[in-house]
């Protein structure tokens, strides 16, 4: 099992498609369905903490009995096709989206969610069945995020080697090839530094360490000492490299992400859903969730994220108390506007939960609410997928006049198991009338018919 679990996250998708039928062939393993979900997970179609595939996320999701899961890379939709045809396989409810930093006109002043960065704003779309159409301005718009991101790395790469001077990296030779399909982060950058450093030491840790200590102002001990712990020491590098302050940052302004308004513009042209993410409340434009909310439901928001272990998984009391009061307000004010609920862990760093601990009291008192907006997304995906209905279709608004009503009838769609391979079949030859019948009638029985 460990070769074809390793395969799972080769970079060739035939290797991964072949490891995938040999597990499935040796069996599926029998493990009681969780109420768990993890709705945000990033693949190594940007940057997953264990380089998984969509395939091996699938798959880990299975051995753990998640209810439901879904992928969340930045800037594009690569793992669309491979994570419904994992899912589909292994019996999983899944959904697929990504996330992308924007500019928040509105919020131009204040730090919202990128800390120390105001007006930038991470954002999400969530339950794509398919990429844009090529020649759409949706395919333009998400053509112009992957183009922006590589355009940001390539400066902050040319400045961080002006000031290292012995460690240099080349963008294309060094970083692109530690990605799949060319879509690399500030994660990508950093452990090529720090291999490209360890290289030019010729394997020597304490040399770059004391290369590292010169060049980022740190104590030798200090240095040596976090060198061995290879996760921690790039978390490190990125801080002292990347992030306000570091030796390659600039601070962005709004050219330099794409406008919230086209980006949400873009999400609904792919009739998926906008949805905003929060961060932890401690910052400006955090602060009155109310406002915000109303503001994003103006533009099209549809739904909010929220990174829950972050807001309540802390050391300090003082801290954890303000955190998880600030939790508490943005769950509440969603469900004053009775917005879905998205959760997960990202496990776009190593340590990382792979799901949340929903036995902690914080979590315990909100894990309805987010089992319902696990269900959201996945019903409006399959009713997108097999019926062409959209969550945000105007027709849905009108069927079910108030949110509550169309969450009730997303969440009961998303309820359903995972379909057999009949059930697929029988709902790809079904025209979209009669799919959406087929799965209006499974929802209110609760089983397929």
């Amino acid at each position: 099992m460990q070769d074809q679990l390793a395969k799972l996250s080769s970079f060739e998708s035939r290797d991964r498609r072949a490891a995938l039928a040999e597990l499935v062939a040796a069996g599926l393993p029998s493990v009681e369905e969780t109420k768990q979900v993890n709705m945000h997970l990033h693949t190594f179609f940007s940057f997953n903490g264990e380089g998984w595939s969509p395939a091996r996320l699938v798959w880990e999701a299975c051995l753990q009995g998640l209810y439901g899961m879904a992928i969340c890379d930045f800037d594009v939709l690569q793992g669309l096709e491979e994570v419904f045809f994992a899912a589909d396989l292994l019996g999983i409810r899944a959904a697929a989206g990504f996330e992308s930093r924007t500019f928040f006109r509105e919020y131009a002043q204040a730090e919202i969610n990128s800390p120390g960065e105001p007006g930038v704003f991470y954002f999400m779309g969530m339950g794509f069945v398919t990429p844009p159409p090529l020649g759409s301005r949706a395919a333009a718009v998400l053509a112009d995020m992957l183009d922006r991101s590589h355009s940001r790395n390539r400066a902050l790469i040319a400045r961080v080697n002006e000031a290292l001077e012995e460690v240099t990296l080349d963008y294309e030779k060094d970083v692109l090839p530690l990605t799949p399909a060319g879509n690399a982060t500030e994660r990508h950058i950093v452990r090529a530094y720090h291999e490209k450093a360890i290289q030019e030491f010729r394997g020597d840790t304490d040399t770059a360490a004391a290369f590292w200590a010169s060049k980022l102002g740190l104590g030798l001990k200090e240095a040596c000492d976090a060198i061995v712990d290879t996760n921690g020491f790039t978390d490190l590098l990125r801080s002292k490299l990347m992030k306000q302050g570091g030796l390659g940052y600039r601070r962005p302004d709004e050219h330099t992400f794409p406008p919230l308004d086209s980006v949400i513009a873009m999400i609904r042209e792919c009739r998926a859903i906008p949805m905003s993410t929060w961060l932890d409340g401690t910052r400006e434009g955090e602060q009155q969730p109310d406002a915000q909310l109303d503001c994003l439901l103006e533009k099209g928001v549809e739904a909010v994220n929220i990174i829950p272990d972050r807001n309540w998984n802390i050391a300090d009391p003082e801290a954890k108390a303000e955190k998880v009061a600030a939790f508490d307000r943005y769950v509440a004010a969603a469900k004053k506007r009775s917005l879905p609920i998205n959760i997960g862990t990202e496990c776009n760093k190593p340590g990382q939960r792979f799901v949340d601990d929903f036995t902690a009291p914080e979590m315990a008192r909100h894990q309805q609410v987010f089992l319902k907006g696990a269900q959201v997304m996945i019903g409006h995906t399959r009713l997108l997928r097999w019926a062409d209905v959209s969550y945000i279709d105007e027709a849905m608004k009108n069927e079910f006049p108030g949110r509550e009503a169309r969450n009730a009838f997303f969440a009961g769609v998303g309820a359903l198991p995972g379909p057999d391979e009949a059930t697929r079949d029988d709902l790809a030859t079904m025209t979209h009338a009669a799919a959406y019948t087929y799965l209006a009638d499974c929802s209110r029985a609760q089983t397929w018919l």
